[in-house]
């Protein structure tokens, strides 16, 4: 039982405080012990109402603290954080008075380990890509209607339940085959590329799917690997890489085929809409079955039209009659018509054939040879007369030159003994034998005398 006293020496309110003076004064206390200070923890509990503020806990193993960023420290913050984030907070001690609660007022916040990571990650990303690893003309066209889905992530993770939650409202019957791996820690890069290895070695998949859930930088940093990074690039089958949130970007984003915002992203990419499908279906049949409408009805009324126009067999076998009459009128007189052809033909080529024959042949000879004949005689006594004038001709000529008209007229050629003509006297002696030659006949003389002149 409780006893109150009388007593105003006793009195618990003779230097009682408020209780929100007791959290001024807390609050002035911490403020002025702790100057700004660095923490480092991993988000969660975050919260980001209308007004823009933010708020969240941050824990470790042990321990955790109320955090506040308003909006005018956090409006440059990018990315947005999110539960499971590592972060470093540059912040001051306070504490909420309303609720008596020890908080941090956050003033800078970024990934924890942000600034090492984000230097390899630049380092690695300008070396594939100046070795061509994310080159558009190299992407794999992604299936339009897989047949089989390989999905490379844990087994355990929320991405794998993202991905078959979402091929089960969308495509229920595409298979989907599971190649488990850790995606985070020291031994995650190995075990994604053996996983990857192996599901283009089963060729049982159209394409994969590699990804994993959201996290820090830290968590999704197997993603960021070198080896990872090459074994996809170098798989035959389309990659889509599906890593973490829509915010969170990692080299094997690159090096994919398509990156996909995320897992759930990635399924929706690729399983067709089974509603989509079943509409689409809807329509074909519906077109299928007016098609089918349209062709019968075409074909009933061709079918009444060639009735109409189907007549009695014996009508057809009297104008197949009278036809046929045609055509043996015709064909009789096309073939007298050939058979006159043929016979004027013959007539020509007989006529031909006798002209060519070897008795007219040497007929015509004959006849040429005659006329060939007549025309040598005449130029022959042609030529002949014409050789005699002209050879009557030369003759005047070479008379009216010749020694022997000189000799006519009393003129004598002399010569000596050896029949050289004597033209100087003195050239010969008295007793040399000369001969004289005249008109008619010679004189051998003997010289008796030389007279000079």
């Amino acid at each position: 039982m409780f006893n109150q006293t009388s007593s105003a020496n006793s009195s618990p309110t003779k230097h009682a405080i408020s209780v929100a003076e007791l959290n001024r004064q807390a609050r002035t206390l911490l403020e002025r012990s702790f100057l700004m200070i660095h923490v480092e923890g991993e988000v969660s509990n975050f919260v980001r109402p209308s007004s823009g503020h933010w708020y969240f806990t941050l824990k470790d193993d042990k321990a955790q603290v109320r955090c506040a960023m308003f909006k005018n420290r956090n409006q440059l913050i990018k990315p947005l954080p999110k539960n499971g984030d590592k972060v470093v907070v540059r912040a001051k001690v306070s504490l909420y008075e309303g609720r008596g609660e020890y908080q941090l007022i956050c003033e800078f916040l970024e990934p924890a380990g942000s600034g090492s990571l984000q230097a390899e990650f630049e380092e690695l990303k300008l070396k594939l890509q100046q070795e061509g690893l994310f080159e558009t003309q190299l992407k794999k066209p992604i299936p339009e209607h897989p047949r089989h889905i390989g999905v490379v992530t844990s087994p355990t993770g929320a991405a794998v339940h993202d991905i078959l939650t979402v091929l089960k409202r969308r495509f229920p019957g595409l298979p989907v085959t599971l190649y488990p791996t850790a995606v985070q820690g020291e031994d995650a890069p190995q075990q994604i590329c053996k996983a990857i290895i192996l599901a283009e070695a089963h060729q049982e998949c159209d394409l994969l799917i590699v990804g994993r859930g959201g996290g820090s930088l830290e968590d999704l940093w197997a993603f960021n690997n070198e080896q990872v990074a090459r074994t996809i690039f170098d798989c035959e089958l389309p990659v889509i890489s599906a890593v973490g949130h829509e915010v969170d970007v990692v080299i094997s984003d690159f090096v994919a085929d398509v990156r996909a915002a995320t897992p759930s992203a990635a399924a929706e990419l690729v399983s067709p809409d089974q509603h989509q499908l079943r509409l689409r279906l809807n329509q074909l049949n519906q077109r299928l079955n007016s098609q089918l409408r349209g062709s019968l009805l075409q074909a009933a009324n061709k079918l009444s039209l060639l009735k109409s126009r189907l007549r009695h067999p014996g009508q057809n076998l009297k104008e197949q009659a009278q036809r046929l009459d045609n055509l043996e009128l015709r064909l009789n007189s096309s073939i007298r018509r050939k058979l006159e052809q043929q016979q004027h033909l013959q007539h020509q080529l007989s006529n031909r054939l006798q002209a060519q024959s070897p008795a007219q042949l040497l007929l015509r000879k004959e006849e040429h040879l005659q006329s060939l004949k007549l025309r040598l005689k005449q130029a022959k006594q042609t030529l002949l007369q014409q050789k005699q004038f002209k050879l009557k001709a030369l003759m005047a000529q070479l008379n009216t030159v010749s020694p022997l008209a000189t000799l006519e007229r009393g003129y004598a050629i002399v010569k000596d003994s050896d029949g050289k003509v004597i033209m100087n006297a003195s050239s010969q002696q008295t007793g040399n034998t000369i001969e004289t030659q005249l008109h008619q006949g010679r004189l051998r003389c003997s010289v008796e005398e030389i007279i000079k002149e």
